[in-house]
């Protein structure tokens, strides 16, 4: 064969062969290559929107829990405030009950103050009528009746 045609048959195979891969070979590749440019393109779009969407909710958390946290404090500072009042009527209410239960104590006291002094004096005036009576039931001596006054006393 002759040198020039097997050049000019390879540049018709070569030009068929470009033909056929640009027409029906390389439309397709194109197309799946610009396809997943695409979800690439919007891969990288969503990852940026969730950087966005994290930074939003993280400035959202800071700020629910400085509220939060001035808010406990807020609730902290009110139940210290209800616990001082608390303990100062419970302070209060036992003052007044122990003012109460002392002067009953004093009020009974003073009643068995009363008590003892009418037993005593029930007791004296029993022993003075004895004793007026042992006196005069014996006849009418110094001594015996120094004597008398002597046990008296002791009794008393």
């Amino acid at each position: 064969m002759n040198l020039n045609a097997t050049i000019i048959f390879q540049m018709l195979v070569f030009f068929i062969l470009g033909w056929f891969t640009m027409k029906f070979v390389w439309p397709p590749l194109t197309k799946a290559m610009e396809e997943r440019r695409q979800k690439i393109a919007a891969g990288l779009a969503d990852a940026e929107r969730g950087r966005a969407d994290l930074a939003q909710a993280q400035a959202r958390v800071s700020l629910l829990e400085s509220s939060a946290k001035a808010e406990n404090q807020a609730r902290v500072a009110d139940a210290e405030k209800q616990a001082a009042a608390l303990i100062e009527q419970a302070r209060r209410e036992a003052e007044a009950e122990r003012a109460r239960i002392v002067a009953q104590a004093q009020q009974e006291a003073e009643q068995e103050v009363q008590r003892a002094r009418a037993a005593l004096r029930d007791a004296v005036a029993d022993l003075a009528v004895k004793g007026a009576e042992q006196i005069l039931r014996r006849e009418v001596n110094a001594q015996a009746h120094a004597d008398l006054l002597g046990q008296l006393k002791a009794q008393l």
